[in-house]
């Protein structure tokens, strides 16, 4: 039977980590902070690398110690059972699925001035020839995959250099022609919204999720050549990376405004129906470097939805090896890869396309997604106990202490993620363990409640807070800015004890990991 390759090396795993964080989300991210922070937004950049470090490196170690494909699915099966494992290889599931026809549609967008008749003109859908071209970059993303994770690899590296070059190039041009000092301090001070405003920018303006892209590392752990060095090292490096070039084009962006636009202040800062950046590239002169950026427009989600195709066929891997999706959908082609989980996410994935309209597709993705941050530091925690003496090439110092404050931050980002995405998670949820009861339906002794008993106090406790807090369309804003934060960070220590408390007996443990082929513990570290 054909095995997973492990063909992924230091800067292949990196570059798909980069290429997941940076997206589309630069052209629009620079605008979006400062509206809330002002010149401080620069800080919020900071603050968001920080956080997402701290989530990270509960993954590092994790993924690092055990190289399994789909590790967001897989992982929870050997710290608390299949029905945690479940809810979060689910929603991961779901949330990838919807990602490919996302970043097809946004393509489409941007290709929209050159192409009009992919959209019709008096609502904007999809024409039948635009739905055609659509699909066929969903098959691309599924021939470039299904051809072997060392030709996806290579192909995700050569789109990843154009990611990074674009912003980067972008960033020494608008300080080399315009840099007004004057900016980062006028026309309110460098933070005219105080902490709140670098909180909302971290929140509402899009910077915590603009790192989130890393956990294409943990989906891909179990085609990683020395993953002991390699995952937690693109962990790092990754995050430095892109914190790096956020930051540049940050403050770049702020330098280069004409200092007229700030009138009105920060919040008022808009320009039109033109992109931020597009309008910024005009002022200060350099209107050639549009085309460059209408290219980088367009490799930005082909990238992330090519990216997004990968993992996501980890993840149904994952599954059904956990007994959620049928058997076959382990199986792997000639090329090692799970052909049939790519044919079954491309299926699924056409549907989305076809029958959703795109704005709950949105909110779909960013809902199912978010969820599965939360396992990490739980289980990072729990395996110290269940597997005290696997050799770790990671060793997180006072894991406890650093589990529950990335368990909060995991809480804050689907917090953040606003009402309107917190509730449809909640449906997705439901239709998740609806389709577990069927699957278990003559096996129930063998769902595992007693480690699962956190979870549901979790979902109500987030919708709760949620509801009455200050995110999302639908929120009754009863909570206070500041004090919200406080409740879920309270909220998730309480959860966070509990579910450390609630990790598989040493029986069970054994049972699951026993199902696993994993790299032999003892394969020494042996660098690039």
């Amino acid at each position: 039977m054909a095995k997973l390759k492990r063909d992924i090396g230091l800067l292949g795993l990196t570059f798909i980590s980069v290429g997941g964080i940076i997206g589309s989300g630069w052209l629009f991210g620079p605008l979006l902070a400062v509206q809330h922070a002002g010149p401080a937004a620069a800080l919020s950049w900071i603050i968001g690398a920080v956080a997402m470090f701290i989530l990270a490196i509960t993954f590092a170690e994790i993924s690092a110690m055990l190289p399994i494909p789909g590790g967001i699915a897989r992982v929870p099966q050997f710290s608390h059972g299949n029905i945690v494992a479940m809810a979060m290889g689910w929603t991961a599931w779901i949330g990838y699925n919807t990602t490919a026809p996302i970043e097809v549609e946004a393509m489409l967008k941007y290709l929209a001035p050159y192409a009009p008749w992919l959209h019709t003109a008096e609502s904007g859908d999809l024409t039948s020839a635009g739905v055609l071209v659509a699909l066929s970059f969903m098959l691309i993303f599924v021939a470039v995959n299904a051809l072997g994770v060392k030709f996806f690899t290579r192909v995700n590296a050569t789109l990843t250099w154009a990611k990074i070059a674009i912003p980067v190039i972008l960033s020494v041009l608008l300080i080399a022609n315009r840099f007004e000092a004057q900016n980062f301090s006028q026309p309110d001070g460098f933070a005219p919204y105080g902490l709140q405003g670098i909180m909302a920018a971290v929140s509402t303006g899009g910077v915590i999720f603009s790192f989130i892209g890393f956990r294409h590392i943990v989906d891909m752990a179990g085609e990683v050549r020395n993953p002991k060095f390699a995952i937690p090292a693109a962990l790092v490096l990754s995050i430095v990376m892109c914190a790096a070039i956020y930051l540049s084009l940050q403050i770049a962006f702020i330098g280069a405004l004409d200092p007229t636009s700030l009138a009105q202040g920060w919040t008022s800062l808009s320009f039109g129906g033109e992109g931020p950046l597009d309008a910024v590239i005009m002022s200060v002169g350099i209107v050639w470097f549009l085309s460059v950026l209408n290219v980088g427009s367009v490799i930005g989600p082909f990238g992330n939805g090519l990216v997004a195709t990968g993992s996501n066929a980890r993840i149904a891997m994952a599954l059904s090896k956990n007994g959620f999706l049928p058997q076959r959908i382990m199986r792997l082609s000639s090329f090692g890869v799970p052909l049939w989980a790519l044919v079954l996410n491309f299926g699924i994935g056409v549907l989305f396309l076809l029958t959703v309209p795109f704005t709950t597709v949105i909110a779909l993705n960013g809902a199912a997604i978010v969820l599965s941050f939360a396992v990490g530091p739980i289980a990072v925690v729990c395996l110290r106990k269940l597997m005290p003496d696997h050799p770790r090439s990671i060793r997180i110092p006072a894991v406890r202490f650093v589990g529950a404050l990335a368990f909060a931050i995991a809480t804050l980002i689907v917090y953040w993620s606003g009402w309107d995405t917190v509730w449809r998670l909640g449906v997705a949820l439901i239709i998740g363990m609806i389709l577990l009861l069927i699957r278990f339906h003559n096996r129930l002794d063998e769902m595992d409640v007693a480690e699962a008993r956190w979870l549901m106090p979790y979902f109500v406790g987030i919708g709760v807070i949620s509801i009455f807090g200050q995110f999302g369309e639908g929120a009754l804003k009863f909570i206070p800015f500041g004090w919200d934060i406080l409740v879920c960070i309270l909220f998730s220590t309480g959860i966070f004890m509990i579910a450390v408390r609630s990790s598989l007996a040493d029986e069970k443990f054994q049972k699951y990991i026993e199902e696993e082929e994993i790299l032999d513990p003892k394969q020494p570290v042996i660098g690039l």
